[in-house]
């Protein structure tokens, strides 16, 4: 019964891939003409880790930052092309990602090749991103909201307040402000100072940014900002944008200079549907090995990514056949650099970092592994939009760490702590008990704030830990650093750019170059690129289960992500309904200190980022 109900799924599975495949265009491409503008239409999320979205159901699709800017290269090589084209609805990106957008555009206009971007609607982000295009147009009454650089912090102290629950929480470092959100209806003088350098330190680099494209000093971008918001008309002829235009007209202009005959090439570069060959009476077997994966690799030389991304937890990934991730956990990034030191033809190593941290022990579980892979091979860190306290102490044991000047990085420091809730219960009638044997056995028990000797003790722990942080970083990067590990350390947390004048990081760069650096460093001339592990699309994971492949917990997770996009917890399921309705960047917040919540109580110390930061 089991054995059939398993073919049953693979079959009714397969066969409604294959329904919503026939309304693709399966047949091959007809000859292209000699003239292209490439066309990138950003309609869904930038995400870091690439994911195999052959069979993806979904309307606006992710698209990785890696595979992003290898289109733009791709672009810029072809001699067929003659322009570019960017096009923005609904995309999200982080500051860090922009810059590296922005030094892949740059790339292609230094090979002589214009890029065109068109948009209804200006952010300062995405402003900072389309100021480096060669012409900038929007709609008639589109809005310029180039009005700074706004952000949020929520200080959750009040709710809990409310309900009856007493946060008991402590720290290393007087800057290690994560549990203030907890603690506080407001931010500690430390984490207000530190907020501001690390605002001042993002603002430059965005201002610098848009400066750069323009062509404009920054003082001047300055006085565009304090003066916003502008309407199209307004921001033509402040030199903001150079035309105003339908699409229409955007299309038309194109084609008056490069000819009627240009073909416009959307989505160019990107993984295009399944393309069979019908008249083959063998066109099912291509199918089914393309369902499952293609081919093997060709054992070519190559460099290889593994992603740190996500909250740092114990544990194995639990795989959505949706796309997503469930955070960067510690067995499943072992095993990816393990896999990466033993293979042969991986040459050399990236271990890519877009991580607030986490866990301490699967923190330490991921640099212990990236130990052994250093042992064997060039390895080079990258850091994302965030690499802090636990992204910080995966890195640290790299030959070399690149990061973006807009990066947000350091945050050397630990956390611990609990909320005590009987109050709450008692507001609703609800009384518990307690039953103890163990003079320490309560210690981490919700029922109660932590007794002075319990107090010291968790203390006592978290500084050991929090020595084994400094020591790692000293142990490493100690001749690099350019003040004392104390007063680097305490929790501070620093831009790429600042973070690179202190000895914290090596190079500005972006992910891109740190491949280009671990290639020389390991003596390469042609090779590839590879993602450990290989990125499955849903079938792969589907039929892995099916067969009985991987452990029980895996396979359980995978059935829970069937029925439902991403996995929520009950804690995060009994808040969301709620937060739907608010803000939803600010609800976005709430959710992420809900989750810090759970992963204090699951591993107890934590090295997480301090600030929950909501951008404007």
């Amino acid at each position: 019964m089991k054995t059939a109900w398993k073919t049953w799924v693979a079959v009714a599975a397969i066969s409604v891939l294959m329904v919503d495949q026939s309304f693709a265009q399966w047949g091959k491409p007809a000859d292209s003409p000699s003239s292209k503008i490439a066309v990138f239409e950003l309609n869904g999320p930038i995400t870091e880790r690439p994911v195999d979205d052959t069979f993806s159901f979904g309307a606006d699709k992710s698209v990785a930052l890696k595979d992003l800017v290898a289109r733009m290269k791709e672009a810029r090589d072809d001699s067929s092309v003659k322009a570019v084209v960017v096009l923005m609805e609904g995309a999200s990106f982080g500051l860090a990602q922009l810059e590296e957008l922005r030094q892949a555009m740059s790339q292609i206009q230094a090979s002589d090749k214009d890029i065109y971007a068109h948009v209804d609607s200006l952010s300062l982000g995405r402003y900072a991103l389309f100021a480096g295009a060669s012409h900038l147009s929007m709609v008639p009454t589109g809005d310029v909201w180039l009005i700074g650089l706004h952000t949020e912090s929520p200080y959750v102290r009040g709710l809990l307040d409310m309900i009856g629950v007493t946060p008991d929480f402590l720290t290393c470092g007087a800057y290690k402000s994560a549990a203030e959100i907890l603690l506080r209806k407001g931010p500690s003088p430390e984490a207000e100072e530190m907020m501001n350098w690390l605002l001042d330190g993002l603002y430059g680099s965005v201002v610098g940014l848009i400066a750069d494209g323009r062509e404009m000093s920054p003082a001047k971008v300055g006085e565009w900002i304090d003066e916003a918001p502008y309407s199209a008309e307004k921001a033509v002829k402040l030199g903001i944008v150079d035309s105003v235009q339908h699409r229409q007209e955007f299309v038309a202009g194109l084609k008056k200079r490069f000819g009627d005959d240009v073909e416009f090439v959307f989505d160019y570069g990107a993984k295009q549907g399944l393309d069979f060959d019908f008249s083959s009476p063998f066109w099912f077997l291509d199918f089914f090995k393309e369902l499952m994966g293609g081919g093997e690799q060709d054992g070519r030389d190559a460099v290889g990514i593994v992603y740190v991304e996500g909250a740092i937890s114990l544990g194995s990934e639990q795989p959505n056949p949706f796309g997503g991730s469930s955070g960067a956990r510690s067995t499943s990034i072992r095993k990816a650099l393990d896999d990466a030191a033993e293979d042969d033809s991986i040459k050399a190593v990236v271990l890519r970092v877009n991580s607030p941290g986490g866990s301490a022990v699967a923190s330490e579980i991921i640099l212990d592994a990236t130990k052994r892979v250093r042992a064997a091979k060039p390895l080079v860190v990258s850091m994302g939009n965030v690499a802090g306290s636990g992204g910080y102490y995966v890195a640290c044991g790299a030959d070399t760490i690149f990061a973006d000047a807009t990066t947000i990085t350091g945050s050397i420091g630990v956390v611990a702590g609990k909320l005590a809730t009987s109050e709450m219960w008692s507001s609703i009638g609800i009384d518990w008990k307690e039953y103890r044997r163990g003079k320490n056995a309560a210690m981490l028990s919700s029922a109660r704030t932590f007794s002075d000797a319990e107090r010291a003790r968790m203390q006592g722990w978290m500084d050991e830990i929090y020595g084994v942080f400094k020591g790692h970083v000293l142990a490493i990067r100690g001749d690099r650093l350019t003040k004392n590990i104390d007063d680097l350390a305490g929790g501070r947390v620093y831009t790429g750019r600042q973070a690179l004048e202190l000895g914290l990081i090596d190079k500005i760069g972006t992910l891109d170059d740190a491949i280009k650096h671990a290639a020389v460093q390991a003596d390469l001339g042609d090779y590839d690129v590879r993602v450990i592990p290989e990125p499955k699309n849903i079938m792969e994971m589907i039929m892995k289960d099916l067969s009985g492949g991987g452990d029980e917990e895996r396979r359980l997770s995978l059935a829970a992500s069937l029925g439902a996009r991403g996995q929520a917890s009950p804690l995060v399921s009994a808040v969301l309904p709620l937060l739907r309705q608010l803000d939803p960047q600010r609800a976005q917040a709430i959710l992420t200190a809900m989750h810090r919540v759970e992963l204090l109580n699951e591993e107890g110390v934590v090295m997480m980022m301090p600030e929950i930061i909501v951008y404007h």
